[in-house]
């Protein structure tokens, strides 16, 4: 097998039989296998996908989870299952045109020294407080991690050699962060621009709260700086707290201005307790990671399988 092309779908049942049709006028030529993964879907992105396999054995592949997983789940899914030279991810929704995938087939194919091309989108289609917060979680997870460099506007949207793919099944922790693994392995990277396509049909489920969740979830799986800002905030709230000693002392014994000690003590406790809770969250982010590490659960949880040897769930 030359190229294995992963799929995540959720509820993706008006996009599923364009993909497909565009997979094979693309890669005329080029051996390839597409895998769909069904991440739990509630429409009827699973049965679309049975009758392209039924049309298609020869291309197509099935894995159907037993509920939704999350997309991080679909594409490790689809990593333990692609027997291609080259491994490539990308979206159902059409919004990254299969016909990239010649650009970095070919690339890959004449450059050898490469191990990998990411696609960086060359139009954002997100506008006003998305658009922002995009920029500013690159620039934070940049600035917060030593062990990682995220390329800002680079996507899921890439293809890589076998050792790349290895190296991704080989990080076993459950909380993945697929973004940071693929700079955190390392490896020689080609970034190409590519246009984001409007999308074919339905909505897309990742929005601002699942976007900033997305990017809380980047930052505890790749930087332990959050705990740190306990000791740096208790510093500075000792600091802060003897300025504002220095400045009553003044006040009163060089002016004679009496302060009400109430308000000043209401300030000071809501602002020790707005601290710590903020803390306590961080620390308690952290503990939620290990737990879910610890229980050892698998990532995924396989109910069916279309085009594979073994059928049964893993």
């Amino acid at each position: 097998m030359k190229l294995s092309i992963i799929i995540p779908c959720k509820n993706e049942e008006g996009n599923i039989t364009g993909m497909y049709e565009k997979l094979n006028d693309v890669l005329k030529g080029i051996k390839y296998e597409a895998i769909f993964i069904d991440d739990g879907s509630k429409d009827k992105t699973l049965d679309k996908l049975h009758e392209l396999y039924e049309k298609d054995m020869q291309h197509v592949k099935v894995l159907s989870f037993s509920r939704n997983f999350r997309k991080e789940a679909a594409m490790l899914a689809g990593l333990e299952h692609a027997t291609g030279e080259y491994t490539c991810f990308i979206d159902a929704d059409l919004q990254q045109n299969p016909k990239y995938l010649i650009e970095m087939y070919e690339f890959l194919e004449n450059n050898k020294e490469y191990d990998e091309v990411s696609m960086v989108m060359k139009n954002i289609n997100h506008k006003g407080i998305m658009n922002f917060g995009k920029n500013a979680f690159y620039k934070l997870m940049n600035s917060l991690c030593d062990n990682i460099k995220l390329e800002s506007s680079a996507s899921d949207f890439r293809m890589f050699r076998t050792n790349v793919k290895e190296a991704m099944i080989s990080l076993s922790e459950k909380n993945r962060f697929t973004k940071g693994i693929f700079s955190w392995v390392g490896f020689n990277v080609k970034y190409l621009p590519y246009e984001v396509e409007p999308r074919n049909s339905g909505t897309s489920s990742f929005g601002f709260i699942a976007s900033v969740k997305y990017a809380f979830e980047g930052i505890f799986a790749f930087s332990s700086k959050p705990l740190k800002i306990s000791t740096n905030l208790g510093i500075l709230s000792i600091l802060a707290s003897l300025i504002y000693l220095i400045v009553v002392l003044v006040q009163t014994l060089g002016f004679g201005v009496k302060m009400n000690a109430v308000y000043a003590l209401i300030i000071l406790v809501l602002f020790m307790f707005g601290l710590q809770f903020i803390l306590l969250g961080v620390i308690g982010s952290y503990i939620s990671n290990i737990n879910t590490e610890v229980k050892n659960r698998p990532v995924y949880i396989v109910k069916e399988k279309l085009g594979f040897s073994d059928k049964g769930i893993l």
